[in-house]
């Protein structure tokens, strides 16, 4: 457990040695840009607070990360993050297990592609309530951990779809859209306080939910990029942050 305060340390002294040990919360953390993450902080000395929807994949991630980083301290939930229940369960169990959370990683997210005229009824609700209600109520359960960490930072795993609509994005873009504006009010309300805001906006990412597709993987980009991308903000000095980070496959949008 980290038990030193802002207040004793001036910022040049909050080096890598200082960042070990710290608390990181990654929503969706047994797949692509999630389980990424999830191993690029803990091979950084960080303590990982993960959820996903299936306990055994759940269970398999927790066993790969202290195989390969047996001090970090891996706390796990199943949760299914469409539903607030499971939501603020996570965030009371991961408050209670870490004292300080310094890293909150919204990473979560459903994409169901359909035009709005066509996609089936309840596509809306079940987007919005996973890729947006989601990182709003685990943001603001977490949010009073956070306040006296060292080097505090939330990170909302946004899209291109958060700023270009395009055929077939129906509700996942409106969601993510609406993502973007709650990182960016996130922004304006937290700059006084000295919690970061990050918004990620990743093109087409290698997952498990593009097998079978018919393009060649290496046309996507590779999930060790982004987590390294999201780490590398993350070890700014706290007089400095990146707002926003857009990232595209080398030769553009599929």
């Amino acid at each position: 457990m980290c038990l030193i305060s802002q207040s004793n340390f001036p910022s040049f002294f909050i080096n890598q040695t200082l960042l070990t040990g710290m608390n990181t919360i990654i929503t969706g953390a047994t797949k692509g840009i999630g389980r990424a993450l999830a191993l690029k902080f803990a091979s950084e000395g960080h303590n990982l607070g993960i959820c996903a929807r299936n306990a055994s994949e759940l269970m398999r991630m927790k066993d790969e990360i202290l195989g390969l980083y047996p001090r970090c301290d891996v706390f796990t939930a199943v949760a299914d993050v469409s539903k607030k229940e499971d939501v603020l369960q996570f965030a009371k169990e991961a408050t209670q297990h870490f004292e300080t959370i310094d890293v909150l990683i919204n990473n979560a997210g459903i994409f169901i592609p359909g035009a709005i005229r066509e996609e089936a009824d309840g596509a809306l609700e079940l987007m919005m309530n996973t890729n947006l209600y989601s990182a709003y109520h685990l943001t603001r359960a977490i949010l009073p951990s956070m306040a006296n960490s060292i080097k505090a930072h939330i990170f909302n795993m946004c899209s291109i779809a958060s700023f270009t609509a395009y055929p077939n994005g129906g509700s996942y873009s409106i969601s993510k859209f609406a993502l973007l504006g709650f990182t960016k009010v996130l922004r304006a309300e937290l700059k006084d306080q000295n919690i970061r805001v990050t918004a990620i906006m990743p093109g087409a990412t290698w997952s498990d939910s593009w097998k079978g597709a018919d393009f060649p993987e290496d046309r996507l980009m590779d999930a060790t990029d982004i987590a390294d991308i999201i780490w590398s903000a993350y070890q700014l000095q706290h007089k400095a942050v990146i707002e926003e980070i857009v990232i595209r496959p080398q030769l553009g949008d599929l």
